[in-house]
């Protein structure tokens, strides 16, 4: 069985840590909000980092983010950011924290325009990466490039998270994501 080349090169332990993510979860379309808001949180975080030392803090992220719960983070106080900021299971960065506060501040905007932030990245399908990049930067905080092309392609709007020879590609396209669709009228 053939896996994406970042994968079968891997030590035993890096693929152990990683493979679980890549073969359930990496591509595959997302449809909870709260899920979405915390694959965006996760990408954001990797930002200068390795994509590993995220995984390692997931647990550490969804304990001091309360499982990513949108209203819950929004709702979070200066007394939270400083909370934040000195919790070792995540990513101690004020800018990364900051971001992830505004952006369900954000999102819960979203919901009451469009019903669901799942909605709203419907809406804006089928789009470029540039387009993409474009509306995530005047629509969120601290979403370059980078972060927005890994979060599309994470949650199956965006093609490129596995090669067509990965085991792992077939059922990715069973799960329908939106960029092996045809565009809706």
């Amino acid at each position: 069985m053939s896996y994406c080349r970042a994968i079968e090169t891997m030590t035993a332990d890096r693929k152990a840590l990683h493979k679980a993510y890549h073969d359930h979860l990496y591509g595959f379309p997302i449809h909870d909000d709260n899920e979405l808001f915390c694959r965006l949180v996760l990408e954001i975080n990797q930002a200068g980092l390795s994509w590993e030392t995220i995984l390692k803090k997931e647990t550490g992220f969804r304990n001091a983010y309360d499982n990513f719960d949108i209203q819950k983070v929004a709702d979070y106080t200066d007394a939270d950011r400083e909370r934040l900021l000195a919790d070792p299971g995540i990513i101690r960065n004020r800018l990364k924290i900051n971001a992830a506060i505004e952006n369900a501040r954000t999102i819960l905007q979203l919901r009451k325009e469009h019903g669901s932030f799942e909605k709203w990245l419907e809406l804006h399908h089928p789009k470029t990466k540039e387009e993409w990049v474009k509306l995530f930067k005047k629509t969120f905080r601290f979403t370059g490039g980078e972060i927005v092309n890994e979060f599309l392609m994470s949650i199956g709007y965006l093609p490129g998270a596995h090669s067509a020879d990965c085991a792992v590609y077939r059922n990715v396209l069973e799960a329908k994501p939106l960029w092996s669709l045809p565009p809706t009228p």
